[in-house]
């Protein structure tokens, strides 16, 4: 838990070769209530969703025999298949993952799969990318609400979707109850230098929080937006943990790490999340 809120973690702030009965004893042993889990861009991770049933029970049995749930999943997959794509072939892998991510939330009891708010990646930003994002966005939206999974919009790492005013515009054009909001208040704040206002706007939108620190953007310096120490970078934790509670935010944070190679990734975790809890509590006594 922080204060009264879970307190989950990133799937990939542990060592990858850990089997699921490790990954699961590992998150409950340094304290967290739940996982949030990954299917990138990678092959291996999007061939989760193409797994059956025995799978997916071996991965439930793994969850109940250690207490941790499964609750939300990070869906970063259409970074390589993305729904604004030129190439059409590459929208229809896109919209067929996006439809299967459905079925693992529901086969898994996920209750929160947080989007990718971005129209394309690796391909030049237009208007016709953004048309076909939200075609596709839209054709998503619509099986999730058949489904009752609800989807929720990350601030991203490009400037596509940004903020949450960006958010609200991309809303306004899918007005549905099942997608919401997913800030991650790295990227929040190396976007814009209004950060208590943004979570303000977002007061009635945002389901759960993403905790990373991260380098912004300046000149000719693109930003880190990933793998950058907690207390070395643009957030301003404390206030936006007080601006949070402010506006009567209940729903969970996830620290979200990477695991680098040859580190003692307990350790690592450890001392982030110590981290975390000061500046939570400090921002709660100001």
């Amino acid at each position: 838990m922080l204060g009264n809120h879970l307190l989950g973690l990133y799937e990939k702030a542990l060592p990858g070769e850990l089997c699921w009965e490790e990954r699961f004893a590992a998150v409950k042993r340094l304290g967290f209530d739940f996982i949030e889990l990954s299917v990138d861009e990678s092959d291996e991770r999007i061939a989760r969703l193409y797994t059956g049933a025995q799978e997916r029970r071996r991965l439930l049995r793994a969850a109940e025999n250690t207490g941790v749930r499964i609750q939300s999943l990070c869906l970063s997959a259409h970074r390589r298949f993305p729904f604004g794509s030129a190439n059409a072939h590459i929208r229809q892998k896109g919209r067929d993952i996006a439809e299967r991510s459905i079925a693992y939330a529901l086969d898994l009891g996920i209750r929160v799969i947080q989007v990718a708010g971005h129209d394309v990646y690796y391909e030049p930003s237009s208007a016709q990318s953004r048309a076909a994002f939200l075609d596709g966005l839209k054709a998503f939206v619509s099986e999730a609400e058949k489904h009752q999974v609800m989807l929720a919009i990350e601030i991203m790492d490009t400037d596509f979707i940004s903020s949450v005013t960006a958010y609200q515009k991309i809303k306004a054009e899918v007005p549905s109850p099942w997608l919401a909001l997913y800030p991650d208040l790295g990227n929040l704040s190396a976007w814009n230098k209004n950060v208590s206002e943004q979570l303000e706007l977002g007061r009635n939108e945002i389901v759960a929080v993403h905790i990373k620190d991260t380098l912004a953007p300046c000149g000719t310096f693109a930003g880190q937006f990933k793998s950058v120490q907690f207390g070395s970078g643009c957030v301003d934790f404390p206030a936006a943990f007080r601006k949070l509670e402010d506006i009567g935010f209940c729903g969970p944070y996830l620290i979200e790490m990477w695991c680098r190679q040859g580190s003692g990734a307990e350790h690592e975790i450890r001392s982030a999340l110590s981290f975390v809890r000061r500046q939570y509590e400090k921002g709660l006594s100001e």
